[in-house]
């Protein structure tokens, strides 16, 4: 499987898709099956911007743990939304520690920061972040929301209604085009937000 680096949030995993299937062919098909009454619109297919809310929702944690999609543990959520217009976006939340602004908040306060996820491995690079454990002084958890367009040419208009082959086919490559998008279009944003310091 690819690791995830600076360049990589999302990562879709169809070894193990297959690997990890009940019926032989895809994990992801029957967690399609499962939600299947999230897939039409009064047994007609879906409008191709809520399609894609629908497949990204079914591939990522919580529904499927762990998901056909994979997120770079320091982004979540990583969602697919329809904005006011009508168009998909991603939008991606992102902890910041104190030590990744330009100006530490509540330096005289001695507020706590984020702290990392006890039970992650400790040479993680993109580590979860959590809020203190202790309670015993303020704390300043400052975190950025990032929205990034998704083109309607990356969206498609499924055919299919129910769940079923065709249904896990045109998921599934609505679900690649998504990653590829938030791959090239949202890493660069966490990377400089960031700035490369994780």
């Amino acid at each position: 499987m690819p690791e995830f680096d600076r360049s990589t949030l999302a990562i879709v995993d169809d070894i193990r898709d297959r690997e990890q299937a009940s019926d032989g062919r895809s994990r992801y098909g029957a967690y399609l099956a499962q939600h299947a009454d999230d897939f039409h619109e009064g047994g007609q297919p879906l409008h191709p911007v809520e399609f894609a809310i629908a497949a990204w929702r079914t591939a990522t944690v919580p529904v499927m743990a762990p998901g056909y999609v994979a997120v770079r543990p320091d982004v979540y959520p990583l969602d697919v939304y329809r904005d006011h217009h009508g168009n998909a976006g991603f939008c991606a939340k992102v902890g910041l520690r104190h030590s990744d602004l330009a100006r530490r908040p509540g330096d005289r306060l001695r507020a706590r920061d984020w702290e990392r996820d006890p039970w992650g491995r400790h040479d993680e690079p993109w580590p979860v972040l959590i809020s203190p454990e202790r309670t015993d002084r303020p704390a300043v958890l400052v975190a950025a929301t990032l929205l990034v367009p998704i083109p309607d040419g990356i969206l498609l208009r499924p055919t299919a209604a129910r769940p079923g082959r065709t249904l896990t086919h045109e998921a599934k490559h609505v679900i690649a085009a998504l990653a590829a998008h938030a791959n090239a279009h949202l890493s660069p944003l966490v990377d400089d937000l960031l700035g490369g310091a994780r």
